[in-house]
């Protein structure tokens, strides 16, 4: 009876950059937990349970309670389980800089890339030179708070997490887009980081084989510029008919 009561599952899709973070931080901690692969295109009666707002993945549900959202999940698992590794900084001015840059990355930086995935011509262009501003500016943040370097290669924290669900694949994008993507003589201290953090085996053993993710990329990249297409053909027939009014 205990034991299901502090059973840990999560429910997420194998190829999910928000499940890989939750994962990731679970095996850093050391926690046991059972994953429930869910089919986004026919979603369970548990994910609709558990996430009834959303209804997305990750869903993590400990002590038979559901947590949502990967970034909550993240802190949730730093807060339940206060033994071992924590992925929050001690000290409450890192933390406080450590989430600004967690915030920068999510909300600036893994926007770009997925508008460089999902578009191309001129717009592709402007999002890669909005995504390498946004990098140099990272660059030199993690130079600032981080002076003796971002990654050790033994203390995983939230933002290594955060850094490596979004980056680590960077060379599946590069392939699929044909651009570099991190740059090593632009960006040494970011290149250095994430190429240290997809040595560690607990990331090589939840990362998928690079072709698939390259399939996975293509796919989303390829249906994102046909949605565009056919929103500007829709736009097009509109005007027509208005002009003929």
């Amino acid at each position: 009876m205990e034991e299901e009561h502090n059973k840990v599952t999560l429910h997420g899709v194998l190829n999910s950059t928000f499940t890989k973070r939750v994962e990731f931080a679970l095996k850093v901690k050391g926690i046991p937990y059972e994953f429930v692969v869910e089919n986004l295109t026919n979603k369970s009666p548990l994910l609709l349970k558990y996430n009834p707002v959303h209804k997305k993945v990750p869903v993590l549900v400990h002590n038979a309670k559901p947590i949502c959202e990967s970034l909550i999940i993240l802190e949730y698992i730093d807060e339940a389980w206060k033994n071992g590794a924590k992925l929050l900084p001690k000290d409450s001015y890192i933390r406080a800089q450590v989430r600004f840059w967690i915030s920068y990355i999510q909300q600036q930086m893994f926007e770009a890339m997925t508008l460089v995935v999902s578009t191309d011509g001129e717009t592709q262009e402007k999002a890669i030179k909005e995504l390498y501003e946004k990098f140099e500016v990272l660059e030199k943040g993690m130079k600032d708070l981080f002076p003796n370097g971002t990654f050790d290669g033994k203390n995983v924290g939230f933002l290594d997490i955060i850094m490596c669900s979004v980056f680590g694949p960077y060379k599946v994008q590069e392939q699929v887009l044909g651009i570099k993507v991190i740059d090593q003589e632009r960006n040494p201290i970011i290149f250095s980081w994430v190429t240290a953090l997809n040595e560690l085996p607990l990331v090589k053993e939840i990362t998928p084989p690079h072709e698939e993710l390259v399939a996975v990329l293509q796919t989303f990249r390829n249906f994102s510029l046909n949605l565009a297409m056919l929103d500007h053909l829709i736009a097009i027939k509109v005007c027509v008919l208005c002009s003929s009014c």
